[in-house]
């Protein structure tokens, strides 16, 4: 049985940087590939980052290229995402999600079998 549980949010100011993590509980996370989303009060959720099983595939929305990064330690069983020059726009609740195959598209969240709680991200 896989959970997801997310940590790190908060409230910065506009240039901050952030780190979130997730946690990943169960015995299969090296093979599975992880997402970010994000979801703002009165929007869709948003795919922000994804990584493949082993870090070799990295993608990132545009509106956060050069600004955040995704990693993850299969050993600790972590996901992470490093934000940095963070924004007001960049204010949502953020979402780690596992999926235990390639994703055809993985800015689809449907792509997605597993999500975590979400963690909250305030910048002013």
């Amino acid at each position: 049985h896989v959970q997801l549980v997310e940590s790190g949010g908060g409230s910065v100011q506009d240039g901050g940087s952030l780190r979130l993590s997730c946690k990943f509980s169960g015995d299969t996370y090296s093979r599975t590939c992880m997402g970010w989303f994000r979801q703002a009060p009165g929007k869709e959720r948003e795919a922000v980052a994804f990584i493949s099983t082993g870090g070799a595939v990295i993608d990132y929305a545009d509106s956060v290229k050069g600004r955040f990064t995704i990693s993850r330690d299969n050993a600790k069983n972590f996901l992470y995402l490093q934000m940095n020059s963070l924004k007001p726009e960049d204010t949502a609740m953020y979402y780690c999600a596992a999926s235990s195959r390639t994703p055809m598209s993985w800015r689809r969240y449907d792509e997605y079998s597993n999500w975590g709680q979400g963690t909250q991200v305030t910048v002013s």
